[in-house]
């Protein structure tokens, strides 16, 4: 007797969930004869494909944005059924970002400067914003979520480039990463697996850092060419990288804007007589990055004269020079969360910080945008 093997018995809601993914107009008739339901399971199904256009229609009655709505009931005269919608996948976010690139237009008119008789480099450092980072005046004394994190931003480049308007400038050096995401998955935690305190899904705060990237050197590519590097950082290790790539992609056309993305933790650029060196600085030893800055960059060490590092992550100001190497660690525009808080890691001063380097001088400048 030939081996028949057992059908598998699926549950209702089994088979409702995989019939959501078959199409076909004649819907009972694909219930009854596709999936064995009953009529009146076959019913149920159908009601459920319909309740997001039910849900849409209710909420424009009662002017609220579906957006908003998280999980709700359906009620009809034959089911009552609570329903959370499916949360976004990695495909879902591929698909609305190549869209936003294509709306965006990829061709960029090559933009020809003029040729000043003195010039400086200017070194702007948006350091640890954490988008994605909730704080409660409630607990921390003060607030921070994403709309602030984006204002801050947005506001501190603003006054660097009001501050540095009486200076030729020919290059801008932007420096990205850097903990600009808060998480780096749909856990809620770094990269290394630390909970933390946040607002808003990781695919959103995603969309929001590109945009916000955007806008920024959209803002900067008037004044100057621009060389942007990005600092691999520990709560964002994957995420940060994945958004720097999104972003060279973008202005992939666009001749006035160039790209240090690999994932090297430390990188560096010369502009004539500097040696400007970035990390996050959760990684080598402080003491130890000038030999590394020699090491790993020793053609570009032989050829300039003054030589600086621009680290991050521990959100206060903090400068020291070794060896004729100037090792300098930014602000961050973020608030405190809970964990900073009560480990009493707070009230450093909150701002965007940028860097004016002069051809033959070095560092001449320093700005500070105190953000609130």
């Amino acid at each position: 007797m030939a081996y028949k093997p057992e059908k598998k018995q699926l549950r209702l809601g089994d088979r409702l969930r995989e019939a959501q993914q078959f199409e076909s107009k004649d819907f009972n008739k694909v219930g009854l004869n596709r999936y064995r339901l009953t009529p009146d399971e076959a019913l149920v199904l159908e009601n459920y494909r319909e309740q997001k256009s039910v849900l849409i229609e209710e909420c424009e009655k009662a002017k609220i944005n579906p957006d908003d709505v998280k999980h709700w009931w359906y009620k009809s005269k034959h089911i009552s059924a609570f329903v959370k919608p499916r949360g976004k996948t990695l495909d879902d976010l591929k698909t609305e970002m190549i869209a936003d690139i294509r709306k965006y237009s990829p061709k960029f008119k090559i933009i020809k400067r003029t040729n000043y008789k003195e010039s400086y480099c200017l070194v702007l450092d948006l350091a640890d914003l954490h988008i994605g980072k909730l704080a409660s005046d409630y607990e921390t004394g003060e607030n921070y979520n994403n709309n602030i994190a984006v204002k801050r931003a947005k506001e501190g480049i603003e006054k660097i480039l009001r501050y540095t308007s009486g200076y030729n400038i020919d290059k801008i050096v932007f420096i990205i990463g850097n903990d600009i995401l808060h998480v780096d998955n749909n856990k809620r935690t770094t990269t290394s697996g630390t909970p933390q305190d946040t607002d808003g899904q990781w695919y959103d705060n995603f969309i929001i850092a590109q945009k916000l990237y955007v806008a920024i050197i959209d803002m900067l590519l008037p004044i100057s060419d621009i060389h942007i590097v990005h600092n691999v950082s520990n709560h964002d290790y994957m995420a940060g990288w994945y958004l720097s790539q999104v972003i060279q992609a973008w202005y992939k056309n666009c001749k006035n804007v160039t790209f240090d993305c690999n994932m090297r933790h430390r990188k560096a650029f010369v502009y004539h007589d500097n040696l400007i060196g970035t990390s996050h600085g959760d990684g080598a030893k402080e003491h130890d990055l000038p030999i590394l800055l020699a090491q790993e960059f020793r053609q570009e060490w032989a050829v300039t004269k003054y030589r600086y590092i621009h680290t991050h992550h521990t959100h206060h100001k903090y400068a020291k020079e070794r060896t004729g190497v100037t090792i300098e660690t930014s602000r961050s525009a973020s608030a405190t969360d809970g964990w900073h808080h009560k480990s009493g890691y707070q009230h450093a001063i909150q701002a965007v910080e940028a860097f004016l380097y002069s051809k033959k001088g070095g560092q001449i400048a320093r700005f500070t945008a105190i953000v609130e």
